[in-house]
């Protein structure tokens, strides 16, 4: 392992320490990169005497800003060098963003950098030993670290960049930090300008702070501040909509209690579902694409909402809140991927729904849901989950959870219970579905007994649609008992063909009786 702070000593004298390797080290956790900052002349020609030195590779990131990035080969370790964003240090640091990220240490004081790595990743890195007498703190960052709290090194901040409105948050949720209250006004000011950042870049922040665990809270504060409904103004539609339903904040109001509900589920699968909960980590990997998917989950009940035989409906509003998302997924360049899987899990939203309208889930049900919702099927009953039980209160949820395994209540007992009734049996429906795709796997996803080849030869028939209707009627027979095996696969197609050709001579020999 190379001694990379006695390199940066002897390479790049005048260079420092600066941004979130400092503040990351003073809070004693590691960074992903090293961040130098020095004067600009001295950037190139410290940046090619340093790769020769570390045996890295570099290259130029941004000629206006004066960015150059090297990456060292045998650490994968990633050291960026910037110039001085003014006439010096000093001057730099007063334009950075908060007070805990405008802090540096001189690459000549006394440390040691600590470097781990993985096979295949990048390498994580840690300035120890720091000698707080080195360290150099214009805006008292170093005691907003020991408060733990966000605060600005000037008024112009979120002007300079409006993006850095999202890092407050960001940095709220990942370092646990408080905001102070100068900070969230300032941020009551500025919202509006959020519309100026680019796509990409407002999906990294949110997708950071939607991956912890605390993202609610900061999405809370980011309505209040007008900063959710700057960046996503369809939300402030949703803030009058159905007052009457839902209460004062309407709509809003709701999907910010279903965002709750989501965070905490996907923190507690546990408790929430304890047969399963190991089976359903794998499906739970990306937290931020659920919590963005109930985040938009409703975006068309505004635009939908209609007033028939005295209620509020909102026809179609999944399949229209579908087209919506896709639309503003595309504006910040998420993957096709996971817009895909956002959409699906919005647009089939009340899929469960319509399935606990009926007394019986059958395997039919369960077999033809999994089918149609393919791999969003897990992620959309996780959303599903998080929208029944926002309606009710935490005392409420606390009391039903453990009953949410039973046999699913009948729809007359769930209607003597009012609404904590029908959200008990709405969870009972999702665990059922859960054990048939856990526990029935053969039901949820027969194996295929015969191929199309199979059934253009047992009736002598090319290819046509009617084999694709075949293979799907064989799979529904599996999933009730009626086929088990090839022969009795072929059986059953010769027999249903043969019904659907008398079923089609008779309905021509009624038409030409009516001729």
């Amino acid at each position: 392992m190379q001694d990379i702070a006695g390199v940066l000593r002897r390479v790049v004298p005048d260079a420092y320490y600066v941004g979130g390797v400092v503040r990351d080290a003073l809070l004693k956790k590691p960074s992903g990169d090293i961040d130098l900052a020095l004067p600009k002349e001295q950037v190139k020609p410290a940046a090619l005497a340093l790769a020769k030195a570390l045996k890295a590779a570099v290259f130029e990131m941004d000629a206006e800003f004066g960015v150059w990035r090297l990456v060292t080969r045998a650490e994968n370790l990633q050291i960026d060098l910037t110039a001085f964003q003014g006439k010096n240090l000093r001057e730099d640091l007063l334009r950075r963003d908060f007070t805990f990220n405008a802090l540096a240490y001189p690459v000549t004081a006394p440390l040691t950098v600590e470097v781990h790595t993985a096979k295949g990743q990048k390498a994580q890195v840690r300035l120890k030993k720091l000698q707080k007498k080195w360290l150099v703190d214009l805006k008292g960052g170093l005691a907003d670290l020991t408060a733990r709290q966000i605060r600005l090194t000037n008024p112009r901040v979120f002007q300079d960049d409006p993006l850095r409105m999202l890092r407050v948050f960001r940095h709220a949720a990942e370092l646990k930090f408080t905001i102070t209250p100068a900070v969230l006004k300032q941020m009551k000011k500025d919202a509006p300008l959020i519309v100026q950042s680019a796509g990409e870049r407002v999906q990294e922040e949110l997708t950071r702070m939607f991956r912890t665990p605390r993202a609610y809270p900061c999405v809370l504060q980011m309505e209040q501040t007008g900063l959710l409904t700057a960046l996503f103004p369809i939300l402030e539609d949703q803030r009058t909509c159905a007052e009457c339903y839902y209460g004062k904040g309407g709509v809003l109001k709701h999907t910010l209690n279903c965002f709750k509900r989501e965070e905490w589920l996907l923190e507690n699968l546990q408790k929430a579902f304890p047969k399963y909960y190991k089976k359903l980590a794998p499906f739970v990997t990306d937290k931020a694409l659920f919590k963005m998917a109930v985040l938009l989950h409703d975006i068309a009940k505004p635009s939908t909402a209609k007033m028939k035989g005295g209620r509020l409906r909102f026809f179609y509003h999944e399949q229209h809140g579908a087209r919506m998302a896709r639309k503003l997924l595309d504006a910040l360049h998420y993957s096709k991927a996971d817009n895909r899987l956002i959409c699906a899990m919005i647009g089939e939203h009340l899929r469960p729904s319509n399935l606990a309208s009926n007394d019986v889930i059958t395997d039919r049900g369960a077999y033809k849901f999994f089918r149609d919702l393919g791999d969003a099927a897990i992620p959309m009953l996780l959303l599903c989950w998080a929208d029944y039980t926002s309606y009710i209160s935490d005392a409420q949820l606390r009391r039903i959870l453990p009953r949410s395994a039973e046999r699913v209540m009948s729809l007359e007992r769930a209607k003597q219970t009012a609404n904590v009734g029908k959200t008990l049996r709405h969870m009972q429906v999702l665990s059922l579905l859960l054990k048939k795709y856990f526990e029935s796997p053969k039901k949820i996803h027969p194996t295929k007994l015969i191929d199309g080849r199979d059934i253009m030869q047992a009736l002598q028939i090319g290819p046509s649609p009617l084999v694709g209707e075949l293979l799907e009627a064989v799979a529904l027979a599996q999933v009730e008992g009626q086929v088990t095996d090839k022969a009795s696969a072929l059986a059953f197609v010769k027999a249903h063909a043969a019904a659907n050709v008398q079923s089609e001579q008779k309905a021509a020999k009624n038409a030409k009786q009516l001729v």
